[in-house]
């Protein structure tokens, strides 16, 4: 699957949307990646995901485990691993910072990928990747659907992705009027209770 096709996915799915939107990372942009509309219908979900297992493993080689952040990464971590043929599971925020739990342990000389949905300014990959690095095994990358920075977000390792695009992004005492001039909507998940 090439870059379009990964895009023509979320076109398809209503997932790319237009408007103004408040980012998880508190920016605001004229474009969304509804992720969650893709991940309604699981044969979409199952294509992209096998696309970034092959992608991921021509990159890094065999994978032993994909770790990914909650809430909105756990199910394209689930089946990116599913078709690596890898054990998945997620970290979840316990007092501010991401931890492993539910019983999840990485093994001693196991492979991990970090799989995300979207990454704008590699905040919570970044945060993930410091989850990972206290655990044993060996983190070989990360991987990703769609890279909102146009491959300008420095998460502390090697990402690749499906899609990467150079989506803008402002704070928010820096709008173009256009955008200043439309509501806001905050549709991510960032803010949940832990």
């Amino acid at each position: 699957m090439n870059q379009d096709q990964a895009l023509d996915e979320f076109r398809a799915a209503g997932a790319l949307l237009e408007g103004h939107f408040i980012l998880s990372s508190g920016l605001h942009s004229p474009v969304f990646f509804q992720k969650n509309a893709v991940f309604m219908d699981p044969a979409r979900t199952e294509r992209l995901c096998k696309a970034l297992a092959k992608k991921a493993e021509a990159a890094f080689g065999k994978i032993d485990v994909v770790v990914s952040p909650a809430v909105g990464a756990i199910i394209p971590g689930y089946e990116t691993a599913r078709h690596l043929g890898a054990r998945a599971m997620f970290v979840e925020r316990e007092k501010g910072e991401f931890q492993l739990r539910r019983g999840f342990e990485i093994k001693p000389g196991e492979r991990v990928l970090m799989v995300e949905d979207v990454v704008t300014t590699g905040l919570s990959s970044r945060e993930c990747l410091d989850a990972i690095r206290g655990h044993p095994g060996e983190l070989v990358g990360a991987a990703c659907l769609i890279d909102r920075s146009g491959g300008k977000a420095d998460i502390g390792a090697k990402l690749v992705s499906l899609a990467s695009v150079n989506a803008p992004a402002y704070p928010a005492d820096q709008l173009p009027p256009e955008l200043a001039a439309l509501p806001a909507i905050k549709p991510g998940s960032r803010g949940l209770a832990a």
